[in-house]
């Protein structure tokens, strides 16, 4: 007689599928919490303060001056081609000569710009792969570029607002929002598209992609390479309200080897530069990181903050 395989029955199909998807929560959810969670919140947040206001922080940043081929004069004067905020440099310091990919500054006679405590004449800013800083005074600068623009970064030093800074409003601090996240790597090469505020769109590297779960439902967000850490760009429903529009950031660690399994605190996600300064460059979330729920955790809007 031949053994007949038996056709599994509908419910027993059901009972395994709600027996998997079960599973999957508990892997999920909320995070273990320290006993010195709270703690750990309050010295990252102190943290954050801190690096924004160090000298060249981004609180400090003062100006974005976007360089056209040839010679870009500058100075505090109004005639410049680009103009330093303040009255600091005289009204016309010298040039940014940019050419063949290469930025070079001339300095006029009698302005003392400095790089590495030599006063500088001629000095190349950029030569195709680095971008050395120059000083004067409180003032401090450097070049960037951004695919096909290349632009000269200011910093002011003496800024009494980054002085007094203490950090933005947030949410209060809720363990709720630690949650338990499924790390599913990508193949090799994968790369997202990510656009920035200057309407450039940039394919960045992705390791792979944050499975996790909000009030029983799964949301997923990609992430991006950062070295030790994933860099991600969330938007959520918070967006429209209290929370910046463009979205936020937030750093997430790799799994313990052998583990696919990381945490998401979002008790940590904050403002990207441009929600509290004219001049930076910010990601934008690609859409597939715009979640259709509310992220009532970490900072707000920065309020009465250059305009913003």
């Amino acid at each position: 007689m031949y053994n007949v395989p038996l056709k599994p029955s509908p419910l027993f199909l059901i009972t395994t599928l709600l027996f998997i998807v079960a599973c999957t929560g508990n892997e999920l959810g909320q995070a273990d919490i320290p006993e010195n969670y709270s703690m750990q919140i309050e010295e990252w947040k102190s943290e954050r303060i801190t690096s924004l206001k160090e000298p060249t922080g981004w609180l400090r940043l003062a100006g974005m001056f976007i360089l056209n081929e040839g010679d870009n004069s500058f100075g505090s004067s109004p005639g410049a081609d680009h103009t330093f905020p303040g009255s600091i440099l005289p009204d016309i310091a010298g040039s940014f000569i940019l050419e063949d990919n290469r930025v070079l500054m001339n300095v006029r006679d009698g302005v003392e710009i400095i790089h590495n405590g030599n006063v500088v004449k001629e000095f190349l800013l950029y030569d195709g792969e680095n971008t050395p800083s120059v000083t004067y005074k409180s003032l401090e600068w450097l070049v960037i570029v951004r695919e096909e623009i290349i632009a000269i970064r200011l910093y002011n030093k003496e800024n009494a607002k980054a002085d007094s800074f203490d950090g933005f409003p947030s949410y209060p601090v809720d363990p709720a929002w630690n949650r338990r996240a499924r790390f599913n790597p990508s193949p090799d090469s994968t790369t997202i598209s990510v656009a920035n505020v200057l309407g450039q769109i940039v394919d960045y590297p992705s390791p792979g992609v944050l499975e996790f779960t909000i009030g029983g439902e799964i949301y997923t967000l990609d992430a991006l390479d950062s070295e030790d850490d994933m860099f991600v760009i969330v938007g959520d429903q918070t967006n429209k309200t209290e929370t910046y529009p463009a979205g936020r950031y937030i750093y997430v660690e790799y799994p313990e080897p052998g583990s696919n399994i990381t945490t998401i605190d979002f008790n940590k996600v904050y403002n990207p530069p441009c929600a509290y300064n004219n001049y930076s460059t910010c990601q934008l979330p690609p859409p597939q990181n715009r979640l259709s729920v509310a992220i009532e955790a970490g900072e707000k809007k920065p309020i009465n903050w250059q305009g913003r």
